[in-house]
């Protein structure tokens, strides 16, 4: 079925979204499991049976008790479907890594462990299949020996020619010893696997290159053969090879009676490759591929742990700044090497910490330290980071250095758990790149929970609009000689069920964070419109955001709402954030065709600054909006500020334009203005 054709089919909602989800992960994982394998399918049935897969993997994620028993069978499947190749492997291991982030997942607990869990089991239920593949084409001859062995039994020859035929045409070490553990007969397999020329072979034992951990347990197997006990035995042991190194191979083998002598024949297969392979797929799911430090999954249980052991930890998580200009401008290999040479800096800036270092994401890191008696404070560490990372390094003739912004959690609080103390650290670096490059931020409990009620609120905004939770209010301007009211701006109102009302430039701040404004504001400026064409002639104020003041589509959607609406465009007033009249060459243009077209233009945030009269002579203005903070600022009589404002409504009155005060709660607050020369106001003052 086309995938069109199944997407329109999907149930609305939630579901809808967990559908979707699903399908793009199992999309993703047959399109990178094709370019490892030839898959006798077409690509749309390989996602179906990977989709099966899929569900089987997140049903057992999510069940209590968790179980990695489903590992086996997505191995097994994976077999069947050609898939079950190194690369394959590892492609399959990267994307259930992914798990961690998809949403229908976000409420189960201890998810990173269980992910690093599942993938784990499927690497070593990989790593078995492989070797039990090995095992099955090698089981044939095996057998064949050893019945042709048994057949034997009493005859005081070996078929000499038929042995040497099979241990010459065999993968797979085939050694002849007595009960003394000698060699008797070994093949070119065997001494491949050990190392070991065949003359050496003849002064040594089987129990002489067994690893001295091992030699009782299988010098007690053979013996079990000659007692009786088994008629062959299969163990796991480690072998010491002629060089050093250690060779992991499984005997197996049966005894053979001779008259009165016996000898044992062993089967030796080599599954080194086997171990390494599946040592290095649980490395790749632990570990980022560019730098080799451990990756998300591995630090967020190692983090659990370290909570457990002790819960006196630091948390460093660092975001270069302006990484996107290294590899802009100077390409993506030199990005990489910057990355690696970012990691390489860390582990020595933290080389006398129990430490960990990590790399989260792109150009994100994080740094774990179990705090000791002789820890550096963290300014010290903030301070050596920056300037170690500041040091350029040399690529092909340029120097590139990369500062970072950090968010600090210094000893954080009881009880708080692994997931909780990540979103901290992250939500403590927003707030330090808010701040500028280079700069860091120390984690605070009630400035993070002022944070995560923000984001709370930013992530449930669309949904509360669209359920209509969002409402357009209402709030008069009037004029400070005579308080009548002139005007009316419309404002976003949400009567949030748990945090009561927001409402103002805070819901339009919210709607910014998630770029939910760029939507949200042509609806906001259409209900305003039209309840305005059924009032009297009074001009509607409404203000607009940074994003929205440089939004290329804004002059076009004014413009419809206006014709839709039928409202004369001079009724209509649109604040426009002084900061973003004066970074913004696509918010000057806005305000400059808006005033060609009638549109009133208002600069909000005005402060009497250098720049913000830059703007008020350079720009058609129809009107200032003092900032907020101003207007609640008591004025101190003698003082600069005081002298500064006092002249504020004669500079604007030159340009021609008016002056608007807001929060205005007082009497005495607008008598003040009215004396400083302000026309109009607005506030709790006025409803």
């Amino acid at each position: 079925m086309p995938q069109r054709e199944r997407t329109s089919q999907l149930p609305d909602g939630p579901e809808r979204d967990r559908i979707r989800e699903r399908h793009k992960l199992a999309r993703k994982w047959a399109y990178l499991i094709s370019a490892t394998t030839y898959v006798p399918l077409s690509q749309d049935e390989l996602e179906q049976h990977l989709l099966s897969l899929l569900d089987d993997v997140i049903r057992a994620l999510r069940s209590e008790p968790f179980s990695t028993a489903i590992a086996a069978e997505v191995t097994a499947k994976l077999t069947q479907l050609n898939c079950s190749g190194a690369d394959s492997i590892r492609c399959s291991v990267e994307l259930l890594g992914q798990l961690m982030s998809i949403r229908e997942l976000t409420n189960v607990k201890r998810l990173p462990a269980r992910v690093v869990a599942m993938v784990g089991a499927l690497a070593a239920s990989a790593a078995e299949q492989l070797r039990s593949v090995t095992f099955t084409q090698q089981e044939e001859l095996r057998r064949a020996l050893v019945n042709a062995v048994q057949d034997a039994q009493g005859s005081k020859r070996i078929n000499e020619a038929t042995f040497e035929e099979v241990a010459a045409c065999s993968s797979s070490g085939i050694v002849i010893i007595g009960q003394d553990g000698k060699f008797v007969r070994t093949n070119t397999a065997f001494e491949q696997i050990i190392d070991y020329p065949p003359e050496e072979l003849g002064a040594l034992t089987i129990f002489d290159l067994v690893h001295p951990d091992e030699e009782r347990h299988l010098r007690d197997s053979y013996q079990s053969l000659v007692d009786g006990d088994y008629l062959r035995f299969r163990n796991a042991q480690r072998l010491i090879r002629g060089d050093g190194e250690t060779a992991r191979v499984t005997l197996t083998a049966t005894v053979l009676h001779d008259g009165t002598d016996s000898h044992f024949v062993t089967i030796v297969e080599d599954s080194t490759e086997l171990k390494l392979l599946q040592n290095e797929l649980s490395r790749q799911a632990l570990h980022d591929v560019l730098t080799g430090l451990p990756n998300r999954q591995f630090f967020t249980t190692h983090l659990e742990t370290a909570l457990r052991r002790s819960g006196s930890v630091t948390l460093y998580h660092l975001d270069l700044d302006a990484f996107s200009m290294i590899t802009g401008g100077l390409g993506r290999e030199v990005g990489d090497l910057v990355l690696k040479s970012v990691a390489e800096k860390l582990k020595v800036i933290f080389a006398d910490e129990k430490a960990m270092v990590a790399r989260f994401d792109g150009d994100e890191f994080a740094v774990l330290v179990e705090n000791a008696a002789t820890a550096p404070d963290v300014l010290a560490m903030v301070t050596r980071i920056n300037e170690e990372l500041s040091e350029p390094v040399y690529i092909n003739d340029h120097g590139v250095a990369a500062t970072a912004s950090i968010g600090v959690v210094h000893h954080p609080p009881r009880g708080m758990d692994a997931v909780d103390l990540l979103r901290a650290s992250d939500m403590t670096l927003r707030r330090a790149k808010n701040n500028g490059r280079r700069q860091w931020e120390m984690f605070h409990p009630d400035q993070h929970s002022r944070d995560r009620e923000a984001f709370s609120l930013a992530a449930e905004m669309p949904g509360a609009w669209e359920s209509g939770e969002l409402t357009v209010a209402y709030r008069p301007i009037v004029r400070l000689s005579d308080k009548e009211i002139v005007g009316t701006e419309a404002i976003l109102r949400w009567d949030h069920p748990v945090h009561g009302l927001v409402c103002g430039d805070r819901c339009l701040e919210l709607a910014e964070e998630t770029g939910l404004i760029l939507a949200l504001g042509p609806w906001l400026l259409r209900n305003a419109c039209e309840r305005l064409r059924w009032e009297r002639d009074l001009p509607l104020s409404m203000n607009l955001t940074a994003g929205q003041a440089a939004d290329a589509d804004l002059v076009a959607e004014v413009g419809r709402v206006l014709k839709e609406t039928g409202v004369a465009p001079e009724r209509l007033w649109l604040g426009m954030p002084v900061g973003a009249l004066m970074g913004q060459d696509n918010a000057t243009d806005n305000l400059r065709v808006l005033a060609e077209n009638g549109i009133r233009a208002v600069a909000r945030e005005f402060g009497g600054m250098s720049g913000d009269l830059v703007c008020l002579e350079d720009l058609p203005l129809h009107a200032v909006r003092v900032a907020r903070w101003l207007v609640e600022r008591k004025p101190e009589p003698g003082s600069p500020v005081t002298h500064a404002l006092l002249d504020l409504s004669s500079l604007v009155h030159l340009s021609g334009a008016q002056v608007i005060v807001d929060g205005v709660t007082t009497e005495e607050q607008a008598e003040w203005w009215r004396n400083a020369g302000a026309d109009l106001a607005q506030g709790p003052l006025y409803g």
